[in-house]
């Protein structure tokens, strides 16, 4: 009191050094000397400042940062010098004028304090401690990023980690005059959510929205019903504080908002009814905060229809998530939304079987409604590839897989292109893609045709890179055929397109020979098992064989292994002999003549040569078939050789001679 009412600054500096320079050994003696820190500030601030600041500096406050909390005066004493210390900034300086650099060394010591208290609700120190920390908070400079986080992670675990009101003060014996335990719980909670409040009033932006939301998540997903519940209820409570009191900026929603929406979504089918009422209003009001940072006018449907929690049948439910999945699409952006749909499909994996059923259902729902755009498909295709085989239960797997074939519908060149480029196509992961996509025949149907578009992308040799070699799209894809050639979900697929497949790998053996990628194509023994994978030649003849004797073809395979045919196809110089042998059995066992004949003629109007050679081959020899006839007509072969005629292979203008003298275009020969 004395020190307050000194007049002369340098008396009161004289007085306070000596003072702090006193022991602090004692709990009194500290106790002490923060009262009269306390009272000395409320007059000569910058002065007892200046003290604080030179003793900041020296080892005692450094290596104790914070004091002893089990002496529970000291404790009190050291909040009412911070709250005089506190109120005497804001009321004769103003946070406007005057920087109070040591915030956030006092916050670190409250801090600590917090960190240190028990488990259990005894006393209002909890409360305090949150509430001071709310006045230090609207001190200038304002907190760092940095600091406001450690103080959301302490005080937010200090209450949320609390045992359920009803048990609060089992464990820990309190006097008959100790508050209510409910009473202690609602003023801390009611003190977390001005500290909420204070944090998004100082910065009213979405950003800082998502910055708060963001260190509730892993509460929110908390195994414990009433750490959940206390989560969401702040989350709502801060929302609702937010669209009533506060004017946001005209700014760009951050996409991360797409995945806070998604975590409250999930809470929608919580077990407990608290929880999925606030959490469905924790929605509705995020998605009235992005509209409202639009400009935009509410669509009163949507928001009328989005009350899950009234249906009691499950087909009603179904009919109410397909309003929620249109609200969902009407309101947020591209990348919002895609933060939604790739947290619902972090849930799959979840132990949770009703979260996981619900993002199921919600994804289902969203690739039906054709919510997806292009863009998106790429980062969803890779959570799908990560979550698909960590699903745990049964008919959350037949949901999925059903999403996966409506989304491959809307988007199949997207998504084979995505998976192609995902990982080598032996990867289970990628192989489960494959035949989740089978399950719908004309869906595996389009991914063949893709496939062999695929395989048809052939860059000249001077236009690939060395290093470039193995991210080539045609040995992707050459590695997938290979791969879904012994996949029992494509055998129908492989045997309605097989004619364009063979043709397909005749010619990507052909193009392979140009590159000069013939590692392995020799040296290849069939009857040892070996882990290294197949070079790329040797990949290509292995799928022509596969693609017989897959299809039972056996004695076209054994024909063709019997004449040494499948080694003629192992080098350039032999490859045309290696050919005619292949199109020489297939006539003799009648192999899908028809179908093979007619894209050969196909092929022989391509403009690459290798397509030309491998097509005339095929024609000429079966030519010599007596049933040809039946296949196709005169005039077609005419024009296919007239083709080869005038083409600039040497070779294919030989064939196409050759093929003139055969009995279906000479028939009196």
């Amino acid at each position: 009191l004395i020190l307050r009412e000194c007049d002369s600054v340098e008396e009161v500096e004289h007085h306070l050094t000596s003072l702090l320079k006193l022991s602090h050994q004692n709990a009194s003696q500290r106790e002490g000397m923060a009262l009269a820190v306390g009272l000395a500030s409320v007059r000569h601030l910058e002065k007892v400042w200046d003290q604080m600041e030179h003793l900041g500096r020296t080892k005692f406050l450094r290596s104790n940062p914070v004091v002893d909390n089990q002496d529970d005066v000291l404790k009190s004493s050291f909040l009412s010098a911070v709250i005089l210390l506190t109120r005497s900034l804001r009321q004769e300086y103003g946070t406007q004028s005057y920087k109070f650099t040591q915030t956030p060394e006092l916050i670190q010591c409250l801090l600590g304090l917090l960190q240190k208290e028990p488990n259990v609700l005894t006393t209002f120190f909890q409360q305090k401690v949150i509430l001071v920390i709310v006045g230090l908070s609207n001190l200038r400079p304002s907190l760092k990023p940095l600091v406001k986080s450690q103080v959301l992670k302490i005080c937010l675990r200090s209450v949320y980690s609390l045992p359920p009101t009803e048990t609060l003060l089992d464990d820990l014996p309190a006097p008959e005059s100790a508050p209510n335990a409910t009473v202690l719980y609602k003023k801390t909670f009611h003190a977390l959510i001005l500290l909420l409040q204070n944090f998004i009033s100082e910065n009213p932006s979405t950003d800082e929205i998502c910055f708060l939301l963001q260190h509730t998540e892993y509460w929110l997903k908390s195994d414990k019903s009433h750490e959940r519940q206390r989560a969401v209820q702040s989350v709502f409570l801060l929302l609702q504080y937010v669209v009533d009191s506060l004017k946001l900026p005209e700014e760009s929603v951050p996409s991360v908002l797409g995945r806070h929406v998604g975590l409250l979504t999930l809470l929608w089918c919580d077990k407990d009814e608290t929880t999925r009422l606030h959490s469905y209003h924790c929605v509705l009001l995020l998605l009235r905060i992005v509209v409202k940072q639009k400009g935009k006018a509410m669509e009163p449907m949507h928001w009328n229809k989005m009350k899950i929690f009234e249906a009691r049948k499950s087909s009603e439910s179904v009919v109410k998530l397909s309003y929620v999945v249109k609200a969902f699409r009407a309101n947020l952006s591209v990348a919002q939304h895609t933060q939604l749909v790739l947290t619902l499909l972090g849930t799959l994996s979840s132990h949770n079987h009703q979260y996981c059923d619900l993002a199921a259902k919600l994804l289902l729902r969203t690739f039906q409604a054709l919510s997806i755009r292009k863009g998106q498909v790429a980062e969803i295709l890779q959570g799908l590839f990560k979550q698909l085989p960590l699903i745990r239960f049964e008919n959350v797997r037949q949901t999925m897989q059903k999403a996966v074939v409506v989304l491959g519908t809307q988007h199949s060149q997207e998504l084979v292109e995505g998976i192609l480029f995902l990982c080598p196509a032996s990867d289970r992961r990628a192989l489960l893609l494959w035949k989740t996509l089978a399950i719908d025949c004309q869906l595996a149907r389009e991914v063949m045709i893709l496939l062999y578009m695929k395989l048809k992308f052939r860059p000249p040799r001077e236009l690939i890179w060395s290093s470039y070699q193995t991210q080539l799209i045609s040995l992707m894809a050459l590695d997938t055929i290979y791969e879904l050639l012994y996949t029992p979900e494509y055998r129908s697929s492989v045997s309605w397109a097989f004619a364009g497949i063979l043709l397909g790998l005749l010619t990507q053996l052909h193009y392979l020979f140009e590159l000069g990628l013939l590692e392995g194509i020799s040296d290849y023994q069939e009857d040892i098992l070996d882990s290294k994978p197949l070079g790329p030649c040797r990949t290509c003849l292995e799928a022509l064989k596969g693609l017989f004797w897959t299809r039972h073809y056996w004695e076209v395979f054994a024909y063709v292994k019997l004449l040494q045919g499948w080694d003629l196809l192992e080098t350039l110089e032999t490859y045309p002999k290696g050919v005619a042998l292949l199109a020489r059995a297939m006539a003799h066992y009648n192999c899908e003549v028809k179908a093979v004949l007619g894209q050969a003629v196909i092929s022989m109007k391509s403009t690459e040569e290798r397509e030309n050679i491998t097509a005339i081959f095929i024609i000429v020899e079966f030519l010599n078939s007596p049933d040809i006839s039946k296949y196709v007509s005169r005039k077609t072969i005419l024009n296919s050789l007239s083709l080869g005629l005038r083409s600039t292979n040497q070779l294919v203008r030989a064939m196409s001679l050759k093929g003139l003298s055969s009995p279906l275009i000479n028939p009196k020969k």
